[in-house]
């Protein structure tokens, strides 16, 4: 996904950390590339240290259409959820995907969900195309 970013100061938890601008909407995330160049626009692939749990930090979504938030505190993505066969789900994000594992109780497939994750636990990673 292409976005742009611009440095914030370090969270509670001493990581770098970032807003990040989306095609579908804007967060704080951890950055993962070097501090100098972390500003501007850059591909990303996100990773999220969290598991999903139905009904916890998952739960339906309202509006059928991808986005990305701050709510009380916590990132929120919403997107379509897809089940794979090993027990993972992918989240698709506008023309991005979110690998995630998966808790007990699962979440149905193919359902449109809101995933709410602490803002530390959310890492963008860039790359170069």
């Amino acid at each position: 996904m292409l976005v742009r970013t611009e440095v914030l100061p370090p969270g509670p938890s001493g990581l770098p950390r970032v807003r990040v601008h989306t095609p579908v909407g804007s967060a704080m995330a951890v950055w993962r590339g070097g501090l100098d160049n972390a500003v501007g626009w850059h591909h990303i692939e996100w990773t999220v240290a969290a598991d999903l749990h139905w009904g916890c930090n998952t739960r339906p979504a309202a509006l059928a259409e991808p986005g990305v938030r701050e709510e009380a505190g916590q990132v929120v993505l919403r997107g379509r959820l897809q089940l794979t066969e090993d027990g993972t789900a992918v989240l698709e994000l506008g023309d991005s995907q979110v690998l995630f594992d998966v808790g007990s109780p699962p979440p149905p497939d193919s359902a449109w969900v809101e995933i709410r994750v602490e803002a530390d636990k959310l890492e963008l990673h860039p790359y170069q195309l």
